[in-house]
């Protein structure tokens, strides 16, 4: 397993996480974690972190783990190294202090440059797995802005740059879907959509992310574009001209 280290001090790691690998077990599969890459090249990290206690009583552990990217998600993602590490970043998520930027391609031409979504996101009525920002939505209802900016626009998608102010989980996903404009080749929020632009995964990369170390410095981390993004928007380019 090759993971790219972005950034790292004392206490703060910031990797690369490819897409298809899981961030920590599920209890229900196995197959390899990025919790398994952090052990074996961080092993003071093994008892830092909080595990999850599942319905049936077994144990996740999730060392180094302070928040998480979906399977398909890629890009930056941030590990604790230690204790102290873990604490200082948790208060900043919980005050939602952290910055993070994601990049995505979605479905259709959104027409405003910028723009906010602001819907409270609760779980899906028909899908246990997803969550969802639309009428009849059920459960807690928690509230959940995204800021987004449009960066290119070609005849069937969007390139499009977001900022979830609040850290739901599926926040993006769920938001666009409820504004039509669902993440490309997103087959959990939008399976009967076709997948465009050549991807075979989910088309949204977690691009910067901005915190404070120990110190109390601000440290800006950015992850490159992964190759199908790339490849994704000079498609785009390539069909204004056709």
């Amino acid at each position: 397993m090759k993971i790219d280290i972005l950034y790292e001090d004392m206490d703060i790691l910031a990797v690369d996480k490819p897409a298809g690998l899981i961030v920590h077990e599920d209890g229900k599969t196995e197959e390899p974690a990025l919790t398994d890459w952090i052990v074996e090249n961080y092993p003071e990290t093994e008892k830092v972190g909080e595990p999850i206690l599942l319905k049936d009583g077994a144990v996740i552990e999730r060392p180094g783990v302070v928040h998480r990217l979906d399977r398909e998600t890629s890009g930056v993602m941030l590990v604790a190294k230690t204790s102290t590490g873990h604490a200082h970043l948790k208060r900043q998520f919980q005050e939602r202090t952290i910055e993070k930027t994601y990049r995505a391609f979605v479905h259709g031409e959104i027409k405003e440059n910028d723009g906010k979504i602001e819907k409270a996101i609760g779980r899906s009525s028909t899908d246990f797995r997803r969550r969802s920002a639309e009428r009849g939505a059920r459960g807690e209802m928690r509230p959940a802005l995204t800021y987004y900016a449009v960066l290119e626009r070609g005849k069937d998608a969007s390139y499009i740059e977001a900022n979830p102010k609040t850290g739901r989980t599926h926040q993006i996903r769920a938001h666009f879907k409820a504004i039509n404009h669902p993440v490309v080749c997103d087959a959990l929020y939008a399976p009967r959509k076709p997948a465009i632009l050549g991807f075979n995964r989910l088309a949204l990369h977690s691009y910067r992310i901005t915190f404070r170390d120990l110190e109390g410095r601000e440290k800006t981390v950015e992850s490159a574009l992964p190759q199908d993004f790339a490849d994704a928007l000079k498609q785009m380019e390539q069909a204004k001209f056709a």
